[in-house]
C-alpha cells in the first residue's frame, strides 16, 4: 500500500471536531442517496439518475456496489459497474460514498451471490429457536465472512487504483441495516455453542465480569451477544478493506423501535444500547450512522452525535422538513455529512412517487408523511446551496459561543432565546404545516452588534441583556447571499419591511446591524 494517507479521504479533527477532509482541505456531505436498484444499469443511471440531480447542489451521491454482480462466479470478479459508476460521477462532477451490499442488507442476505445461495451447508442460515432458518446468513459463518472480506478487499483495491489520485469515492459503508428480524438471536448449532460459553476477553475487560452471555447480560443476552458477533464479522471484512484502501467507512443501523424488543427490529444492530458492544468490536468504523424515518429526527441525531460519534446520516425522510433536520445536523451536531433517501424521485411530480405499502409502513414504524416530496427539491437545494456558501464562516464558528442552531421539535416548541454579548435573541417558530419545511436555522454572531440568520419559518426578537434599562433597534437590515466566503448585499430592508425580521417558507439569508440607546 502506497497511498499518500494526508491526500485520500480522512476523518481528523479540526479544532477539536471530527471532520472529513477530502485532499487535505475540509469537506461537507451534502448529498442524497439513491434507490436501492438504480446502480445496478449504467444506462439507467445515465437515463433517470444523475439528469434529475441537476441543480439541486449535491456535492455526493450514495450509491450500492452489489456483491453479486461484482462476483457471480466463485473468485472471478467483474468490476464494470465499479469503473463505470466513478466515470459517471466524474462526468457529473460529484463524488461517490460506496454502499456495500454484501452479506447483509436490511437483516437479510439478498445481495449474497447464486453460488453462496445455493450452498446453505457451507454458508448456513440464522435460525430460530424451533430450528427454522432465516434468509440471513449466519454472522458465526466463519466461510462466508472470510468470502466477503476477500471480495471487499478486492473491490477496495480496485477504487483505490482506479480513484487514489482523483478521491471521487470518499467513503464506504460497510453491510446495510445488520440484524436478525423474527429472532432475539440466532440458534443454529454453532450459535447455541458459542451463546453457552463465556464472554469474550475484550467484554470481560470492559465490563470487568466474567460468566457467560446470560449470567452477565441478563434480558438483554440475545441482542448483545448477535451485536457483539454481526459488529465482529463486519470488523473483519472492513479490515480487510481498508488494508487495501483505508478511507473512512462505516456502517449504518435501522433503528430501535416499537415494539421495541429484539427481531422486532434487526437484532444485533447498533441501535441504542448496542453501541458500546459495536464501538469494542469494529474499531475499524469510524462512525455508526442511523436511517431516520421517524418524526423524531432531532432525537435519533442527538444519540448517534453522543460518546465521541461523529454524526453521519445516510438515510433521512424526504418531504419538506429534511431541509430543516439538516440545518440541525450541521448546525447542532457538526454533521459529517447529510443524505435524503431515493433523492433522484424529488425531481418528480410529488403524484408519480411510489410509497412503501401502508401495511409495510406500519410494520417498520415508519412516518407516511417522510415519502411526501412536495416542495422537497425547493427547499433542500436552497438548503444545500446556502451550506456550500457559508462553508468559510460554518467552519470557522462552529463549536463556538458565537454560533447557534434553532429547530421547531414538536408542536408545542414555539421557540429558543440564546444570549450574546450584547444582546438576547427570541427566535420565534412559525406553526407547522403541510409540505412545508420547519422553522429551522443557524445564527452567526459575526460582532457584537452584526448577526448573519438563516434558515426559515422564523421571526426575530432582539432584546437587551436582563436588568439592562435600554431599547434595542436595527441599523441596516440586509438580504444577500455569500459568495466565495464574501458577503454580497441585496435588498436593503426599511420601512415596514423593517418593523419585524422573520424568514419565509424558503430557507434565506439576512444579516442585522443593531444599537442600543
Amino acid at each position: 500500500m502506497n497511498q499518500n494517507l494526508n491526500q485520500i479521504p480522512q476523518i481528523r479533527e479540526m479544532n477539536g471536531i471530527p471532520t472529513l477532509y477530502v485532499k487535505g482541505e475540509p469537506f461537507m456531505v451534502l448529498a442524497g442517496e439513491i434507490h436501492n436498484s438504480s446502480a445496478s444499469s449504467l444506462e439507467f443511471m445515465k437515463e433517470k439518475v444523475w439528469p434529475n440531480l441537476k441543480d439541486m447542489y449535491l456535492n455526493t451521491v450514495l450509491v450500492p456496489l452489489y456483491w453479486e454482480l461484482i462476483e457471480p462466479q466463485e473468485g472471478e470478479y467483474q468490476f464494470d459497474l465499479v469503473e463505470g459508476l466513478i466515470r459517471q460521477a466524474r462526468q457529473n462532477q460529484m463524488h461517490l460514498i460506496f454502499l456495500w451490499f454484501g452479506l447483509w442488507k436490511n437483516a437479510e442476505s439478498m445481495y449474497v451471490p447464486g453460488w453462496m445461495k445455493k450452498d446453505p451447508e457451507t454458508y448456513f442460515r440464522v435460525r430460530k429457536v424451533n430450528g427454522e432458518s432465516i434468509n440471513t446468513i449466519s454472522p458465526l459463518c466463519e466461510a462466508a465472512v472470510e468470502k466477503d472480506a476477500a471480495a471487499f478487499s478486492k473491490v477496495m483495491n480496485y477504487i483505490s487504483k482506479m480513484d487514489e489520485t482523483e478521491s471521487t469515492v470518499l467513503m464506504i459503508q460497510v453491510e446495510n441495516e445488520i440484524g436478525t428480524l423474527g429472532t432475539g438471536r440466532d440458534y443454529s448449532e454453532k450459535a447455541q455453542k458459542a451463546f453457552n460459553r463465556e464472554i469474550p476477553e475484550v467484554l470481560k475487560k470492559a465490563y470487568a465480569k466474567n460468566g457467560t452471555w446470560k449470567e452477565i447480560f441478563g434480558t438483554d443476552a440475545e441482542e448483545v451477544f448477535m451485536a457483539y458477533n454481526f459488529s465482529g464479522a463486519v470488523e473483519k471484512i472492513t479490515e480487510a478493506g481498508r488494508k487495501e484502501y483505508p478511507i473512512p467507512c462505516y456502517t449504518n443501523c435501522w433503528l430501535k423501535q416499537f415494539p421495541w424488543y429484539p427481531g422486532s427490529y434487526p437484532s444485533g444492530g447498533p441501535v441504542k444500547g448496542m453501541q458500546p458492544v459495536w464501538k469494542l468490536a469494529a474499531p475499524s468504523l469510524f462512525t455508526l450512522a442511523p436511517d431516520i424515518y421517524v418524526p423524531y429526527v432531532a432525537d435519533v441525531m442527538e444519540e448517534y452525535s453522543a460518546a465521541g460519534n461523529p454524526l453521519f446520516i445516510p438515510e433521512v425522510r424526504k418531504d419538506a422538513v429534511t431541509s430543516s433536520y439538516c440545518f440541525y445536523a450541521f448546525g447542532q451536531y457538526h454533521a459529517i455529512g447529510y443524505s435524503p433517501f431515493g433523492i433522484e424521485e424529488l425531481a418528480l411530480p410529488p403524484e408519480s412517487v411510489d410509497r412503501p405499502p401502508m401495511e409495510v409502513m406500519m410494520a417498520l414504524n415508519i412516518d407516511p408523511s417522510a415519502f411526501d416530496i412536495t416542495g422537497s427539491r425547493d427547499y433542500l437545494a436552497r438548503t444545500y446551496e446556502l451550506m456550500e456558501q457559508i462553508k468559510p464562516l460554518y467552519l470557522k464558528y462552529r463549536g463556538s459561543a458565537k454560533f447557534h442552531a434553532f429547530l421547531k421539535k414538536s408542536e408545542t416548541d414555539y421557540g429558543a432565546l440564546f444570549s450574546t454579548e450584547k444582546y438576547e435573541i427570541c427566535v420565534g417558530y412559525a406553526p407547522r404545516q403541510p409540505s412545508k419545511p420547519l422553522a429551522a436555522g443557524l445564527i452567526f454572531e459575526l460582532s457584537a452588534d452584526r448577526f448573519l440568520l438563516i434558515g426559515m419559518q422564523s421571526t426575530f426578537t432582539f432584546r437587551p441583556k436582563e436588568g439592562e434599562n435600554r431599547k434595542v433597534d436595527l441599523i441596516s437590515l440586509e438580504e444577500g447571499m455569500f459568495h466565495e466566503g464574501v458577503w454580497k448585499t441585496g435588498r436593503i430592508l426599511n420601512g415596514d419591511e423593517k418593523m419585524s425580521i422573520r424568514l419565509g417558507d424558503m430557507p434565506t439569508c439576512i444579516q442585522a446591524e443593531l444599537f442600543k440607546y
